[in-house]
Formats: C-alpha cells, sequence, structure tokens
C-alpha cells in the first residue's frame, strides 16, 4: 500500500466544470443558463443549440468529466492520498451551488478546486471564482457555514497535461497516408476570444494578464513542436489557430480562424494537417463539432488530408498531475518549499490570482465556455 500523502489543510477536491445538455429537452435550458442575462431570445438560442441536436441533444462533456473524476478518485487512492473529489458544473447538473452544499454539508471546510480550463482568461478563470463567489453567497443566505475554497493554479504547462498531447500528436500523424505524413504541419487550436480581452500590450510573463491567454497558448504548442519533432525527425510548419468564435461579427475576435487557416495551408502546398486541439481538456462539443464536423468537412472539400489529436481527458498522466497539484498547493498553504513542475519558457503561474488577474474586456461568447 502506498504511503500516505498529506493534503493537510485541504479536506476536498472539487472538480468544476462548464456543464452540458444530457438530451434534447436539455439544451434550450441549458442555453438559457449560460446566457442568463444577456436577453437572448429563446428562438435564437434554439438555432445556437443545433450543434447539440446533431448529436442528439447530448453534449460529451458531462460524460468526459465522470470518466475524470473516477480517474482522480482511482489515483488518488492508489498513490495513498485520503482526499474526497466532488464535482459541480457552472451550467448544469450537477449544479454548483448544490455540490458546494453537499460537501458543507459532509463537513468540508477547506476546499480545493480543480477548473476544466487550463489558461488564463476571463471564461476560464476569474469567471468560475465569481461562479465560487455567488454559490458561497447562496450558502451563506441558508445559513451555512462557508468552507474556504482555493482553485489550483494554471496547469496548461504541467508536464501531465502536455505529455499525453505530445503522444496524441504522433498518433494522429500516424493516422495520415504515408506519402503526406512527413510533410504534415500542425495547427494548434483553442477557442477565440475578443481581441480585446487578450490585449497583448501589458507584460506577458504576467500569468493573467491580457495576453498571457495567448502567450501561455504558445508556450505551450511550442513545446509540443518542440518534443515531435525530436520524436520524428522533422522540423514541422505549425501555427495557434483559433475556433468556436460566437459573437456580433463586427467585434474583433483572435484569428486565423482553423477552417480559414486550412485553405491558406491547401493553397500554400500544405500536404496535410494535424490539429491539436490544446486549448481543451476533454473531447466535448466544441472538439466534436468544431473540429471533427466543421473544419474535417472544410478539409475534404479542399482535398487536405488531416487528422485531429486527442485531448487529455482522463488520460492517467493528467489526473497524477492533478493530484501533484494539490499536492503542491496543500505544501505552499502549510508553509513548506515547493518544487513546481513546468514545461517551456514561461514556468509555473501564481497560486492565488492576483487583483486585475483574468479581466472582463469586450463581450463574451454566446454560447460557450473555454473547457
Amino acid at each position: 500500500m502506498a504511503d500516505q500523502l498529506d493534503p493537510t489543510p485541504y479536506d476536498a477536491l472539487l472538480l468544476l466544470s462548464f456543464g452540458g445538455p444530457e438530451g434534447p429537452d436539455d439544451v434550450v435550458p441549458f442555453l438559457e443558463n449560460v446566457t442568463a442575462g444577456r436577453g437572448i431570445p429563446r428562438e435564437r438560442l434554439k438555432e445556437v443549440g443545433r450543434h447539440y441536436y446533431l448529436f442528439g441533444g447530448v453534449s460529451p462533456i458531462n460524460a468526459q468529466n465522470r470518466e475524470l473524476l473516477q480517474a482522480l478518485r482511482k489515483d488518488f487512492a492508489e498513490h495513498g492520498l485520503d482526499l474526497p473529489v466532488y464535482w459541480g458544473n457552472r451550467n448544469w447538473a450537477p449544479y454548483l451551488t448544490d455540490t458546494l452544499r453537499t460537501m458543507v454539508d459532509d463537513g468540508h471546510r477547506r476546499v480545493l478546486v480543480l477548473a476544466t480550463s487550463a489558461y488564463a482568461s476571463y471564461s476560464g478563470c476569474r469567471q468560475y471564482r465569481e461562479n465560487l463567489a455567488d454559490a458561497l453567497a447562496t450558502l451563506a443566505a441558508e445559513g451555512r457555514e462557508l468552507p474556504r475554497v482555493d482553485k489550483l493554479r494554471h496547469y496548461f504547462n504541467h508536464p501531465g497535461f502536455v505529455r499525453p498531447m505530445i503522444d496524441a500528436v504522433l498518433r494522429a500523424l500516424a493516422e495520415l497516408p504515408e506519402d503526406v505524413r512527413s510533410g504534415a504541419h500542425l495547427a494548434f487550436t483553442t477557442h477565440s476570444i475578443p481581441t480585446a480581452a487578450a490585449d497583448t500590450s501589458g507584460p506577458v510573463e504576467a500569468h493573467g494578464d491580457g495576453g498571457a491567454y495567448v502567450a501561455e497558448h504558445l508556450d505551450t504548442a511550442r513545446v509540443i513542436a518542440d518534443a515531435v519533432r525530436e520524436a520524428t525527425g522533422v522540423e514541422r510548419p505549425w501555427r495557434l489557430v483559433y475556433q468556436s468564435r460566437s459573437g456580433a461579427p463586427h467585434i474583433p475576435w483572435l484569428e486565423p480562424d482553423v477552417c480559414d487557416h486550412l485553405e491558406a495551408e491547401h493553397a500554400a502546398g500544405a500536404p496535410a494537417v494535424v490539429m491539436v486541439p490544446i486549448g481543451f481538456v476533454s473531447d466535448h462539443m466544441e472538439v466534436k463539432y468544431d473540429l471533427d464536423t466543421e473544419a474535417a468537412a472544410k478539409a475534404a472539400e479542399l482535398g487536405l488530408p488531416v487528422a485531429r489529436a486527442a485531448t487529455v481527458g482522463a488520460d492517467p498522466r493528467f489526473a497524477a498531475a492533478v493530484r501533484e497539484l494539490v499536492l503542491e498547493r496543500s505544501a505552499v498553504e502549510r508553509g513548506e518549499s515547493v518544487q513546481r513542475c513546468a514545461l517551456g519558457e514561461l514556468g509555473p503561474s501564481h497560486d492565488v490570482c492576483p487583483i486585475g488577474c483574468c479581466p472582463a474586456r469586450g463581450p463574451r461568447p454566446a454560447a460557450a465556455g473555454l473547457d
């Protein structure tokens, strides 16, 4: 049996995610939750929800979070980390407030939070912290004793997050026809956000400022591209591209869009492209539709061979990374010195989000998250 690992002062971990519908009748109510307060007509939400209806009204994200939940519990048990793991969502059942209420009723008072978003951004970090604050305010109004809740640091460059993606790229390359494999380009994809929210005028080394979203993705993409080059002996052109844009057409968002990029790659003579969704933890709707459906159709129209690398999902190495992050933050809270794991040039991000971290600039996506 593994030696007992010490998570004190924490007594529980909360897996916090975006949530998604699990049937046709859930789609519009789910989208109403996502867009609450923005006055979007129900008919418009039905139109936005067409992606979900193509998949029977079911988003893959909840099933994938159940898999991750089990992977975390298995890893913790096998390594002697006695820390119960709960799961709550921002926009669908199990709802965050309900899960926190259960945790309080179960006696937990120091809670760590793992958000299923690896990078610094408003939707991927600050909004989750706002959701947590709102949930705690609800529990306070009910007269419950409130737990202290701390969010784990951004893990975009943790080895346990990056190395599964390196292996996924190598597997995707192997899926391509042999005659185009060696010349295949890499397109690293992530969720587009308004350029106002990705202002790069500030110091990019400061995790959580406006420029960090792009800088962190570029750092991760560079690590993966270098590792793939070492594994294959081929120097491949690569670029960070964007997907899942929503909102008014006149408002500028990060570009190029992945479909536009595939057109440009084809026109420039690229023999094949591997799409690598580094911005997402799991193969949820924005991967299954925007890449596997929409971008794949564009590639077929062009006659451009493409393959799509898998996301990290419930890979055991990611579960182990979460365990390491839990023990790292626990040691920090106990005042102990800590060796933080990080690949690339940016290094590990902060433990405690500073004031002004991940500001909300520009419009938010109408019906999407950054999970």
